[in-house]
C-alpha cells in the first residue's frame, strides 16, 4: 500500500506540500516552506468502541481518539496544533454524540490543539452496535516542527538509552484479543486487584504524552521516540531504519490488567509484548547523559519513566529477553 501510495508524491515535487520522506513513518510530512514542515497523521480507537457499547459510558473514548494521533504525531518532533474527527453512526443520535464531544474536547485540552472541523455520517447498513448505538470514531491530524529540528530516530546510535513513559493501562490497542481474552468475565464484575469494575479498567483513557514531550525535546537530545501502539514494542525498529542497530528492553511488572488478560487468555508472554503496552505507553531514545533530565521532565508532568534499556549493534527488538522483531 504505501509503494502505491508514495506513486503521488510526484504530484507535489517542487511544490509547497512536497513530501519529505517516505509512508511508515509515524506520520508523513511535507514542506510547507520557510524551513517548516507540516506533520499528518490519522487514526482511530479500534474495537474499544465496543466496550464502551457494552459499558454504557461514552465520553470518554474521544479521549482516546485524540491521543491515538497526537502521541504518534510528537514522534516526529512536531508540536500537534489541529484536528479533525470523523465520527461515523448506525442511526441519529444527538445524545451519543454529544457524549462522545466531551470526550474530544476533553483530549483536546490535554494536547493544546484545536479541533476545527469534522464529519458524521450515518452509516446503518455499515455500522452495527448494541442496542442501536454502534459507532466508530476516528481522528486526522496536524503538527508543525522545524525542517531540521524533525526527529526521525535517525540520530539513534549504539549505546544510546531507552527510556519508557508509564501508560494509563490498555490505551486504544489489543481489544479484539483483550475481549477474547476477558469474554468469560462480566464487565460489571469488581475486580480486587484492579481496584475498579472491569469495565472501568478497560476504558481508562490514553495517556496523551504532548506536554511532556514537547519540554523533552526543548530540554534533552532526543534521537528518537516511539509511540508503543499496534505492534507494541516492535515498533522500536521503525526508528532504526535500515541500520544494523537492535533494542534491549527490560520492563518492570506490568500493571494488574495486563496479568488478568494473559491468565484469562492463556497468552504466551512474547505474545503480550507483540501485542500490548504492557505499561509503557511511550519510548524515548536519547544519549545516556541525558536520561536523568528527561525522566524528570516526564514526571514532572505526573508520567512516571524508567531506564530500560539501551540501543545496540544488530538487529530486532528483545523484550525480557524474547525477541519481538
Amino acid at each position: 500500500m504505501g509503494a502505491l501510495l508514495e506513486a503521488t508524491f510526484s504530484y507535489r515535487a517542487g511544490k509547497v506540500g512536497a513530501p519529505l520522506m517516505p509512508i511508515g513513518h509515524y506520520a508523513g510530512l511535507i514542506d510547507i516552506g520557510h524551513g517548516n514542515a507540516l506533520a499528518m497523521h490519522t487514526d482511530g480507537v479500534g474495537t474499544k468502541v465496543l466496550v464502551t457499547q457494552e459499558v454504557g459510558r461514552f465520553d470518554t473514548i474521544g479521549i482516546d481518539c485524540v491521543a491515538m494521533t497526537v502521541n504518534d504525531l510528537i514522534c516526529l518532533g512536531s508540536e500537534p496544533v489541529a484536528l479533525l474527527d470523523y465520527i461515523a453512526l448506525e442511526r441519529e443520535s444527538e445524545e451519543l454524540v454529544a457524549e462522545l464531544g466531551k470526550g474530544l474536547v476533553e483530549g483536546a485540552r490535554r494536547a493544546s490543539v484545536a479541533i476545527v472541523g469534522g464529519e458524521t455520517a450515518i452509516l446503518g447498513d455499515v455500522i452495527k452496535g448494541k442496542a442501536g448505538r454502534g459507532f466508530d470514531l476516528a481522528s486526522m491530524g496536524a503538527g508543525i516542527v522545524k525542517r531540521d529540528e524533525v526527529i526521525d530516530g535517525s540520530a539513534v546510535e549504539e549505546g544510546d538509552t531507552v527510556i519508557g513513559v508509564a501508560s494509563s493501562g490498555l490505551h486504544s490497542n489489543g481489544y479484539t484479543l483483550a475481549r477474547k481474552a476477558l469474554h468469560r468475565r462480566s464487565l460489571g464484575e469488581r475486580v480486587d486487584e484492579l481496584g475498579s469494575t472491569l469495565g472501568e479498567a478497560l476504558l481508562t483513557p490514553t495517556s496523551i504524552y504532548v506536554k511532556p514531550s514537547l519540554e523533552a525535546i526543548r530540554r534533552c537530545e532526543i534521537h528518537g521516540l516511539a509511540h508503543i501502539t499496534g505492534g507494541s514494542f516492535s515498533k522500536l525498529a521503525r526508528l532504526v531504519g535500515g541500520k544494523r542497530l537492535g533494542f534491549d528492553v527490560t520492563l518492570p511488572r506490568p500493571p494488574e490488567i495486563f496479568t488478568l488478560v494473559r491468565r484469562e487468555g492463556g497468552i504466551s508472554e512474547r505474545e503480550m509484548y507483540r501485542t500490548f503496552n504492557m505499561g509503557v505507553g511511550l519510548c524515548v531514545c536519547l544519549p545516556e547523559s541525558e536520561a536523568g533530565t528527561c525522566a524528570r521532565v516526564f514526571k514532572s508532568h505526573g508520567f512516571p519513566a524508567c531506564h530500560l534499556g539501551s540501543v545496540r549493534k544488530g538487529t530486532g527488538v528483545r523484550v525480557n529477553g524474547l525477541g519481538v522483531s
